[in-house]
């Protein structure tokens, strides 16, 4: 894979995400660094200028669709194409369906499920007209029917809602461009607390394979531990 590709990362502050642009741009990629606020999003990209990386800073609440669009129209301005697309970004509301108050349930859905389906929309026309390109959402054991769906209710089901998505995506696929999932297990980030067994820079090494498999890769999967995974 090319050094010249440029990869998108949404949640890109911290946890997860900033690893995977840490990550990707010791690769030699491009990477555009998207927070909910553009401060956020600059202090993530401070940090990698240093290191000498190319590499943009974006604000995008990827829970409003026109924040979304505003992103797209100013890479687009600036003549970016983007060739990776890494949804990560996400929220974890706590409590059962019967108890999780209607703005919560929402929410979750906003960003863990159609935060991703607008990025998509947003960025996946180009990569389909070039011929090459990848998205990768970043999913949850709590999402899979396999799994017995635990968790909390509302990111249970916007995860489940983001698998399915995931498998709609892959399936408008075509030439080298390819859309799965991850589920990165508990991870040691604010959102999986202190107590979690795997270190973030183990889970975003496996995002990052992910991102960067060659053409004969399969399409439309969920990957965990970079095997592919029952949804």
């Amino acid at each position: 894979m090319t050094s010249l590709r440029t990869a998108l990362i949404t949640g890109a502050n911290r946890g997860i995400g900033l690893h995977v642009a840490q990550q990707l741009a010791a690769r030699g990629m491009r990477v555009v660094l998207t927070a909910r606020t553009a401060e956020a999003a600059q202090q993530a990209l401070a940090g990698l200028q240093m290191s000498g990386a190319p590499a943009v800073a974006l604000g995008v609440d990827v829970g409003d669709v026109a924040s979304i669009r505003a992103a797209a129209d100013e890479l687009a301005r600036r003549q970016i194409d983007v060739d990776i697309l890494i949804n990560n970004a996400g929220i974890y509301p706590e409590g059962g369906l019967l108890t999780t108050g209607d703005a919560d349930l929402r929410q979750a859905l906003d960003v863990n499920l159609l935060g991703p389906v607008h990025c998509a929309r947003a960025w996946m026309p180009g990569m389909l007209a070039r011929g090459f390109g990848r998205v990768v959402n970043l999913s949850s054991g709590y999402g899979c029917f396999s799994g017995g769906l635990g968790g909390p209710a509302a990111y249970s089901v916007s995860k489940a809602a983001l698998n399915a998505a995931t498998l709609h995506l892959a399936a408008d696929c075509r030439e080298d461009v390819k859309v799965v999932a991850v589920d990165p297990g508990w991870v040691r980030t604010r959102m999986g607390g202190p107590q979690a067994p795997r270190v973030v820079d183990d889970a975003a090494a496996d995002v990052v394979w992910a991102a960067t498999l060659g053409a004969d890769a399969p399409n439309g999967v969920l990957w965990r531990r970079r095997a592919v995974a029952p949804w």
